[in-house]
Order: C-alpha cells, then sequence, then structure tokens
C-alpha cells in the first residue's frame, strides 16, 4: 500500500469519525459543548464538498460505480473521493 493511499485513508477515518461524533452529539450522547462544536464542523465539512460538487462533477461521473454513491461519497469526504478519479 503506498503512502497516499495510507493518508487518503487516514484523511477519511478523519472525517468518519467527525460525522460520528456529530451524530453522537446529536442524539445526546455528548455534552452540549463538545456537541454543538462537532456538529458546526460536521456541517461545514459537509458544505464544503457540497459546494466543491459542481465544479468536480466531471470527475464525479468518472466513478465506475453508480453516480448517487459517487455523488454521496464526494459529499462525505470531498477531494478525497474526486482526486483520484482525477488520474484515471
Amino acid at each position: 500500500m503506498s503512502l497516499d493511499a495510507v493518508v487518503t485513508a487516514f484523511l477519511k477515518t478523519v472525517c468518519l469519525v467527525v460525522y460520528a461524533v456529530a451524530l453522537a452529539g446529536l442524539a445526546g450522547w455528548l455534552r452540549d459543548a463538545l456537541a454543538s462544536a462537532m456538529q458546526l464542523i460536521a456541517l461545514v465539512f459537509l458544505s464544503f464538498h457540497a459546494l466543491e460538487l459542481p465544479f468536480v462533477f466531471g470527475y464525479v461521473r468518472r466513478y465506475p460505480g453508480p453516480l448517487a454513491v459517487s455523488v454521496v461519497l464526494t459529499l462525505l469526504f470531498g477531494l478525497l473521493h474526486w482526486m483520484p478519479l482525477t488520474r484515471k
């Protein structure tokens, strides 16, 4: 496994942890301050990824699976999903 793949996998894991902690805050499993902070961070992540989607849609379409899956992956991971598609 290349260093690039390891770093990408790590950063995707960080994204998933941010979303999971934000959801835990919505479920009431965290203190209010931490829950609010993590929900704000998750909202910023999702907002930036949604804003980049129209600009990189040509690359998002290169995903070998269904387009809807590629859009969801772009919303979750942003350039971590579509950047490898630019090399294809």
